[in-house]
């Protein structure tokens, strides 16, 4: 397999020597609501070691020499952070917080997307298997108590209860919403191939969903709610109103619909015409074939579809704190509220490792497809 352009190694390179020698790689402030004092240890041994990162992305540079290096350096980076913290924190009054600072996040992000482009040279197996040691290394760091410096960790310890609800309930709206999206597109998107009719209509009014803001689709959603619980009591009776779960699951399948009716298309039509022939002439039904053939070939595409839905669905679900239903945004809109960085960055952080880990999984899956396959 050929070797990637060297051109977004070299510029992502420069990204992170330019955060290292500019940024703050930290900020030691007295309290959850300042900003603190600008903190820059080794400036410049961050930007030699992101020469070497560069060096080692050389076309003649052994490939698990380049992605290994990069693996190390999203590991070192966190560690690094904590140890400072550390040395930050000794003797200082206890409500004093280290908060990474822009050069830490700009210089992370920049070692994301280079192991991203550098995993682009091995097979998927191979990315799950990387991507599993980083975030098992971070996260064994992280509860052996490693981060406990950290302002976002103390802001987690302080939260504990409320994130560990606020978590749950995040992940009831999105399988509720992945399930329902399920069960309502495939069926519709296997009747729009079937029948080559007003597929574009259906995918016009679901197309137009999509360009709705999703806070002014949840806003929208809670008059005709709240309606329809004061005119079926029983309804309000079991929670269903204009704020709460029910319109944010409404509103995240409306979302989700269109990508899962469009991969159900794309699924049934990567199958050969051929397979369903032979099928066929083998006396198998419709159903049959759809079972035994159609489903099993076009898998790896509804997978796929699948795997996009979840993780627009994790970020979009979010918004549904701001009508009532919980779950991690509740973090976000209350630290914008209070002025509180660490709490918005818990909220913020969460459903960005919960999205990145739900795309491994399905990742994973996918991998074990092919491989089976």
């Amino acid at each position: 397999m050929s070797r990637a352009p060297l051109l977004p190694v070299l510029v992502l390179c420069a990204i992170g020597a330019i955060a290292a020698a500019t940024l703050p790689f930290a900020h030691v402030a007295p309290n959850r609501l300042l900003s603190g004092i600008a903190q820059r240890p080794h400036p410049w041994l961050f930007a030699a070691l992101w020469g070497a990162l560069a060096v080692t992305a050389w076309p003649r540079a052994p490939r698990g020499l380049a992605i290994g290096c990069v693996a190390l350096v999203i590991v070192a980076l966190p560690w690094c952070l904590a140890h400072e913290a550390t040395t930050w924190l000794a003797g200082a009054r206890a409500t004093t917080r280290v908060q990474a600072g822009a050069g830490f996040w700009t210089m992370w992000l920049a070692a994301g997307l280079l192991l991203l482009d550098r995993l682009r040279e091995v097979g998927r197996g191979w990315q799950v298997v990387v991507w599993v040691a980083v975030t098992g290394a971070v996260v064994g760091y992280a509860v052996a108590g490693g981060f406990d410096g950290i302002a976002v960790v103390r802001e987690f310890h302080a939260q504990h209860d409320a994130f560990v609800e606020a978590l749950f309930t995040h992940l009831r709206l999105c399988v509720l919403t992945l399930s329902l999206a399920l069960l309502i597109g495939a069926p519709l998107g296997l009747r729009t191939w079937r029948t080559r009719r007003g597929d574009g209509v259906l995918l016009g009014v679901l197309a137009f969903f999509q360009t709705v803001p999703s806070l002014a689709l949840f806003a929208l959603l809670i008059g005709p709610f709240a309606w329809i619980a004061t005119r079926w009591p029983v309804l309000g009776a079991w929670g269903f109103g204009g704020t709460g779960a029910a319109p944010a699951v409404f509103a995240l399948v409306l979302y989700a619909l269109l990508p899962v009716v469009r991969y159900t298309i794309g699924g049934l039509e990567a199958v050969p015409a051929d397979a369903r022939d032979a099928a066929r002439g083998l006396g198998m039904s419709r159903w049959q074939v759809l079972v035994r053939v159609q489903l099993p070939l076009g898998w790896p595409v509804l997978l796929a579809g699948l795997r996009i839905v979840a993780v627009q669905t994790i970020g979009l679900a979010a918004v549904a704190a701001l009508i009532g239903a919980g779950g991690l945004g509740r973090f976000v809109f209350l630290g914008i509220g209070q002025g509180a960085t660490d709490m918005v960055l818990l909220g913020t952080l969460a459903i960005i490792g919960l999205a990145l880990l739900v795309d491994l999984l399905f990742q994973g899956v996918l991998a074990l497809t092919e491989r089976r396959a």
